[in-house]
């Protein structure tokens, strides 16, 4: 018998980081005249709530992609904008113990239009609002026919009432009632940008039948959503002193990279420039420029090493911060190496006098979460963590974690940055580590006295360290501090501690924009344009 043609299979599934491309080009074909998301919104949908994020895939092609969020009963029912619901587009108000699952997005490719791709991702995201135990599903439609037809009814209320009655058919609210969705009301200014719809929406609830039997699904809910509840963090506290050779350097990161993956951590920190050292193997007396370009002719070789080392004893690392050449320029930039070896690279946005004055450092412009085994973290390097709208950023795409290589010269410098971090942590609900030089290298301009007390810094709440630090270091000496941190006591401190800084956040009033001046020196994603403001696109298509 000759064996069958294999037929075309259509999943839906989550989404994944490695869908952010193709999910970003259903956007700008399924909207065209709207704006695009940019690959960092897409990261903090997918990052903040993994689970909500679902795409249509026909043939190995994403060809449908839909984000929701979890948000309590009182937020979804009242007055709203897009941008206030939805964190601007990041989903970054996700709130793990929401009594709804909030729609904010669904988009279907055009040519795959009459697959029915809407009604299977309805479907999915109505069956998670189930497995969830949810009270059910709220989102605001957009009004297409509004604008064409607001002459004949007088108001957007009456339009509605015209389609719920059928008395003239939306193409898209009657889809939406046909499938069951319950008519709120309108909702007035929810997307001003939105010239068919006026800015107005359709205020639309789907009530889980199940709802009632929320007890029998709880050990499946809003705790299985992390991957992993512990995290072990080293800090390396390191010491500058002159070295013979690369070997010699090496072996000394060896040793602690070794001694830290055999106290389990997940991940160990590296001061920023920690390979300044390297400048002692000649121990030549260079002006300040031409010692930094020397450096950089070690970058090759410190890459390989770190991205070995990874591999090699299974723990990620943020290896400080290295000088690299990018085009013509200088730039210092991050290094972060995952288990697996994969390599990311993180330039520091926001160069210090000093740097750009000595050296003629040039910042970098990109700023991108990284998602690893242990969930999605950032990296700031040094002066970059005195900068909160940076940090706000990262928070937005998800993180949980943010790393802060540091290098300072004095007390002073080294408690800006420490201040700082108690800040950035405080301020987003996240854990900070912190690693930093100490030490001297009499012969090296610019890089010679170092001070630092590298730790690991928490939010301030009963369920965290009495003073915000989950382990620190003693000034000046060399050595590593470990902390175990908790992503479950993180994520119940947003959403119930003393104070929520994450959740309550002014969305209506101010947001984070990046807007990227050129290419960036980055493994990551590039990011696209800024935030948007667009409509819940609930589809159509049957």
């Amino acid at each position: 018998m000759a064996p069958q043609n294999s037929r075309s299979r259509l999943i839906v599934r989550k989404a994944k980081l490695s869908d952010i491309p193709a999910i970003n080009r259903i956007v700008q074909r399924a909207y065209p005249k709207m704006d695009d998301y940019s690959f960092d919104e897409l990261r903090g949908q997918i990052n903040n709530f993994p689970e909500g994020q679902l795409v249509a895939v026909y043939e190995d092609r994403v060809v449908g992609y839909c984000a929701t969020i979890c948000l309590p009963e009182l937020q979804v029912m009242r007055q709203h904008s897009w941008a206030q619901i939805s964190g601007n587009g990041y989903g970054s108000t996700h709130d793990i113990d929401g009594d709804y699952l909030y729609g904010y997005e669904i988009c279907v490719d055009p040519d795959a239009r009459g697959l029915r791709i809407g009604r299977r991702l309805y479907r999915e995201r109505e069956a998670l609002a189930v497995k969830l135990g949810l009270k059910g599903i709220v989102f605001v439609g957009r009004l297409p026919g509004l604008r064409r037809r607001y002459k004949q009814f007088g108001s957007a209320q009456a339009y509605v009432d015209a389609v719920a009655n059928k008395t003239i058919r939306d193409r898209i609210l009657s889809f939406q009632l046909s499938e069951g969705y319950e008519l709120l009301g309108v909702m007035p200014n929810y997307l001003p940008d939105d010239p068919d719809s006026m800015g107005y929406g359709a205020h639309l609830l789907w009530r889980n039948p199940e709802y009632k039997y929320r007890e029998d699904v709880a050990g499946d809910s809003h705790v299985h959503l992390q991957r992993r509840n512990t995290v072990r963090i080293a800090t390396v506290q390191y010491m500058q002193r002159a070295v013979d050779s690369f070997d010699e350097f090496a072996q000394i990161v060896t040793y602690f990279v070794r001694e830290t993956a055999d106290a389990k951590s997940d991940f160990v920190v590296f001061p920023e420039l920690f390979t300044v050292q390297l400048l002692s193997i000649k121990n030549e007396e260079l002006h300040r420029r031409a010692a930094i370009w020397r450096l950089a002719d070690f970058c090759d070789d410190f890459r390989e090493l770190m991205a070995n080392l990874a591999v090699r004893f299974n723990i990620n690392i943020i290896a400080g911060s290295h000088p690299t050449q990018v085009g013509d320029e200088l730039q210092n930039i991050g290094y972060i190496y995952l288990r697996d070896g994969s390599e990311y690279m993180q330039p520091k946005i926001h160069p210090t006098p000093g740097e750009r004055e000595h050296w003629n450092i040039v910042g970098g412009d990109s700023l991108n979460a990284i998602e690893t085994d242990c969930g999605p973290i950032g990296v700031l390097v040094c002066y970059d963590s005195e900068f909160p709208e940076l940090s706000r950023h990262l928070a937005d795409q998800g993180i949980n974690i943010l790393f802060v290589p540091f290098s300072t010269e004095d007390r002073a410098g080294y408690l800006r940055v420490r201040y700082s971090a108690h800040a950035r942590a405080v301020e987003n609900q996240i854990y900070v580590a912190t690693a930093g030089n100490t030490g001297n290298l009499p012969r090296i301009h610019a890089m010679d006295m170092h001070y630092a007390q590298s730790a690991i810094v928490t939010p301030c709440d009963f369920a965290f360290a009495r003073d915000g630090i989950a382990a620190d270091t003693t000034p000046n000496a060399e050595m590593v501090a470990i902390a175990d941190v908790r992503l479950d006591t993180l994520h119940e401190a947003r959403t119930s501690g003393s104070v929520q800084n994450m959740l309550d956040r002014r969305h209506d009033l101010y947001r984070v924009q990046w807007k990227p001046r050129r290419r960036a020196a980055s493994s990551a994603p590039r990011a696209g344009s800024g935030p948007r403001q667009r409509a819940s696109t609930e589809s159509n298509d049957g």
